[in-house]
């Protein structure tokens, strides 16, 4: 395993003080999984915690705080790491925090190695000898990529479950039966998990998935779906069959959502892009699940969804709040999905109004998001390829790229200074006079400040009563 230098001397440092460091957890998965390890977490055996504190002193400033687990954070290098006494840990009461934690020098490393959640976390890795420590059988199921609980203390903690979830959209892994048997078993403990940790496990989903499904498929199994009812509604939910070949809308949604992370917006986007793509594709089709009716079309009776988009807002909204996702997240997820069917039902070329009433509906998010959303439904409906679908996506690309508003919608070119400008006193009657204003900026009745000052001239000589003092004789100079 690559170590940074840094870090490789403490290591080095700790042993010759006659301890016996280990790389735990994620970063020895990573690595065995042809990852680049990130995150470098050090358990340290054969040495007190005042032992370990001055083999470390050396070598950057250390952090106290974790005394009582037996954690001493250190800076070395610019990073900070964790290094950690062997520990026990029990169940005192419910949720995360319900679990006394004392350090255990006698603990052995495979006794230590027992409390991770997963088999292929409790892969130790000794930097001195460069080989791995596998008491659990973790290496065997990195190889099969099967998520199996290290022991039955996996029940003590319910947010292992949405560990599961979160790791086999992330790695492609399938989890095990009789570890999916021990979710269920818990599954009246999901109250017990405070918000922050149901978010930040719904959080790296979004963020880090290869296969988004996956971690569907493990809530399915494991029967947690219940806990997420507006996902829950979607299992088994019939589509018509000449339209929805792939099945129901859950499994249409993981289609969609395999697709996205496909896309070079996910894949080249921040965590921000990411964040709202996948939760957005997520949501679309949350709406089909009070909609959905049968009804004739083309002379035969088929499964249909009238205005699920619109009906999906809400459901998105509630869904979201109740994962504790962030507002500003809520704001621009909700456009996405009550506007994400035009693909099917839009025109197949954009007029410019059509372009820019768009790019306005669906702000605080963009067209570029949009698109992204409306492609990955396309995508989801394997075989089905639409080249009229296509088409129409082309032009709304070429639309926004030629109005510059895939990344932003239209502003207001004509603002309440201008209004005073042209003589008016600021007040109530300024906001039905900028809204014409913007109205007819969108239907292009001007492009530029200079002509929406001479629209908005005109405007006020139609409608006197918005003019509060007489207008000037002369039009105003062209703005800097």
């Amino acid at each position: 395993m690559k170590i940074p230098p840094p870090l490789h001397a403490a290591l080095a440092a700790l042993r010759s003080a006659g301890g016996r460091p280990r790389l735990v957890g994620g970063c020895v998965r990573d690595w065995l999984l042809g990852l680049e390890p990130k995150d470098f977490d050090i358990e340290v055996y054969g040495l007190d915690y005042e032992a370990l504190g001055r083999a470390l002193g050396p070598f950057g400033s250390t952090d106290l705080v974790g005394r009582s687990f037996g954690v001493l954070k250190v800076r070395i290098g610019g990073t900070e790491y964790d290094f950690s006494l062997p520990r026990r840990e029990s169940k005192t009461g419910a949720g995360h925090r319900g679990f006394a934690v004392s350090p255990d020098s006698n603990l052995t490393e495979a006794e230590a190695a027992a409390r991770r959640d997963f088999t292929v976390n409790a892969i130790a890795y000794d930097p001195i000898e460069g080989r791995t420590l596998d008491f659990h059988g973790g290496a065997d199921d990195l190889k099969k990529k099967v998520l199996r609980h290290t022991s039955a203390a996996f029940t003590e903690d319910p947010l292992r479950v949405l560990r599961a979830f979160q790791f086999a959209a992330r790695f492609e892994f399938t989890l095990a039966t009789e570890t999916a048997a021990l979710c269920r078993s818990i599954s009246d403990t999901y109250g017990e998990l405070a918000l922050e940790r149901v978010w930040g496990e719904w959080d790296k989903w979004a963020l880090k998935s290869a296969k988004p499904s996956l971690g569907l498929g493990v809530l399915k199994q494991t029967g947690w779906l219940k806990h997420f009812p507006e996902i829950a509604a979607l299992d088994g939910l019939p589509q018509e069959p000449e339209w929805h070949p792939e099945g129901d809308v859950f499994v249409h949604t993981g289609h969609c959502l395999d697709a996205l992370v496909k896309l070079d917006s996910w894949q080249q986007g921040g965590p921000a892009t990411r964040r709202l793509l996948s939760f957005a594709v997520l949501a679309h089709d949350f709406g089909k699940a009070v909609t959905t009716k049968q009804a004739e079309r083309r002379g035969k009776l088929r499964w249909t969804s009238p205005e699920h988009e619109a009906a999906g807002g809400p459901l998105a909204e509630a869904f979201l709040q109740r994962i504790g996702a962030p507002h500003d997240l809520i704001e621009h997820v909700r456009p996405l999905v009550v506007n994400h069917l035009l693909h099917h039902d839009g025109p197949s070329e954009y007029r410019d109004t059509t372009v820019r009433r768009l790019a306005r509906k669906v702000a605080p998010a963009t067209l570029d998001d949009l698109m992204a959303v409306m492609r990955s439904d396309h995508l989801g409906r394997p075989p089905l390829v639409s080249a009229e679908t296509e088409k129409r996506l082309g032009f709304l690309r070429l639309g926004a790229q030629k109005l510059a508003l895939e990344h932003a919608a239209p502003k207001p070119l004509v603002l309440g200074r201008h209004l005073i400008g042209l003589g008016c006193h600021p007040g109530p009657h300024f906001k039905p006079a900028l809204d014409a204003a913007f109205e007819s900026q969108l239907d292009g009745a001007f492009y530029d400040e200079l002509s929406g000052i001479e629209w908005m001239r005109n405007y006020l000589r139609a409608h006197p009563e918005a003019v509060k003092t007489p207008l000037p004789r002369h039009a105003p100079t062209r703005p800097a």
